[in-house]
């Protein structure tokens, strides 16, 4: 099975790969340092399975999971994160997930979940299903609900990510390969649908409501 890593953290990376390529039958074939590059990467390198961290920066691990989907239907997808809240693991796995762990994971459960990512089976770690149970049978409105962050659409959704990132609005525009003024107007929408009037309360919202991950 052909793995592609995708996470910021070099020394996770490392730990990963070292893990993955001593295990028969798995080969990194890249590693992504930023949810974008993670994209790319697949749509170029066509593995079998990508690796996914939610803490990234450019595009965060739940839109980079949205994009694959879009760009490469047949990847498996699996997450392994520090996230346990199962707000964060629902969005995950309605975007596309097909497994998710937490970092505090053995390693044989990575293995796992991989091998079972390879049988079109769906893993999710113990550490994290209970909680996502619970929070289900306690928010019956949560049935048939769908990812949508709010009412954002995807651009405003990168665009949000990037201001959480702290980038201006010129280097979001920059990145996004998009005009100043456009961006200036996406943080105009944004702070409308959330309700906010300026940039501090505008990321401390998307936090709180996990449409943003940022690092510790």
């Amino acid at each position: 099975m052909r793995i592609l890593l995708a996470d910021d953290h070099n020394l996770v990376r490392a730990g990963i790969r070292a893990l993955l390529e001593d295990t028969a039958g798995l080969q990194v074939v890249g590693e992504a340092t930023t949810g974008q590059e993670a994209v790319e990467l697949a749509e170029r390198l066509k593995p079998d399975l990508v690796l996914m961290d939610i803490n990234m920066p450019r595009l965060n691990g739940i839109q980079a999971i949205e994009q694959l989907r879009a760009v490469c239907p047949d990847v498996r997808i699996v997450v392994l994160s520090m996230h346990s809240d199962a707000t964060v693991v629902r969005q995950a796995l309605q975007s596309g997930a097909r497994g998710y762990l937490l970092k505090s994971s053995l390693a044989s459960e990575l293995v796992l979940a991989i091998r079972a990512a390879e049988r079109g089976e769906m893993y999710i770690s113990p550490s994290v299903a209970e909680p996502l149970v619970l929070h289900a049978l306690h928010r019956p409105d949560l049935e048939g609900a769908s990812n949508d962050a709010g009412g954002l659409s995807p651009r405003e959704r990168e665009v949000l990510q990037l201001i959480a990132e702290g980038k201006t609005t010129a280097e979001i525009a920059a990145a996004l390969v998009i005009s100043v003024k456009t961006a200036e107007k996406h943080r105009t929408s944004l702070m409308s649908k959330l309700g906010v009037h300026d940039v501090v309360s505008l990321v401390r919202v998307a936090v709180k409501q996990h449409l943003v991950f940022l690092d510790d």
